[in-house]
């Protein structure tokens, strides 16, 4: 599990391979203390183990299935992901809880960036935007979020300073792809209210 409190960003140093691709990044700016093959690491929140490390360098295999429905496979060396490692027993639980299974993609369609905010807007697939409302949690590219505005395709996000500087998303901009969870507890409640409904009928 993650908590979406992303610690820092990591390079690309490596992609290699035609089927499952080997993924090496950088953690110089991430602690790798204690961390062990077979580890789970939140990768632009897209939940990946460890396996092998060359510390700062961590290696990770992903699978065809990850690259084909995350924005992992359109990576390339010298790109940066956000980091986060698996939460622990005792751990402060400051963003909300997550599992790195990725949803679907969304596409930022708008960006207005002030002094100390960035506004950014995600276009996000239908099958998806059932489950976001005003106000509510979404991880974005791995990264705790509030929803702002919704509109029957999109949302708003409102960032402050420190996630843009502790992350990616502040280098976003219009039709870059990012990855979308959804907390579970909003799925389970919405797939249940349908599925009474749908009894109903």
């Amino acid at each position: 599990m993650f908590t979406g409190i992303v610690a820092g960003t990591g390079t690309i140093k490596e992609i290699s391979g035609s089927d499952v691709i080997r993924i090496v990044i950088d953690f110089n700016s991430v602690s790798t203390e204690k961390l062990e093959t077979g580890a789970s690491v939140s990768i632009d929140g897209t939940c990946l183990t460890v396996v092998e490390i060359n510390s700062p360098l961590i290696s990770f295999d992903v699978i065809p299935e990850t690259l084909e429905k995350t924005t992992l496979g359109h990576k390339s060396v010298g790109g940066f992901v956000n980091l986060e490692r698996a939460l622990k027993m005792g751990d402060e639980l400051g963003g909300h809880l997550l599992s790195g299974h990725i949803l679907g993609v969304g596409e930022v369609t708008e960006r207005l960036e002030g002094d100390e905010h960035l506004d950014l807007m995600i276009k996000t697939p239908p099958h998806i935007m059932k489950f976001v409302q005003e106000k509510g949690y979404i991880a974005i590219d791995g990264i705790s979020l509030t929803i702002g505005d919704v509109d029957s395709d999109s949302f708003a996000l409102h960032l402050i300073p420190e996630t843009i500087a502790l992350t990616t998303i502040g280098s976003k901009t219009i039709g870059d792809k990012v990855n979308i969870e959804v907390d579970s507890m909003t799925q389970t409640i919405v797939s249940t209210v349908e599925r009474i409904l749908e009894a109903r009928n």
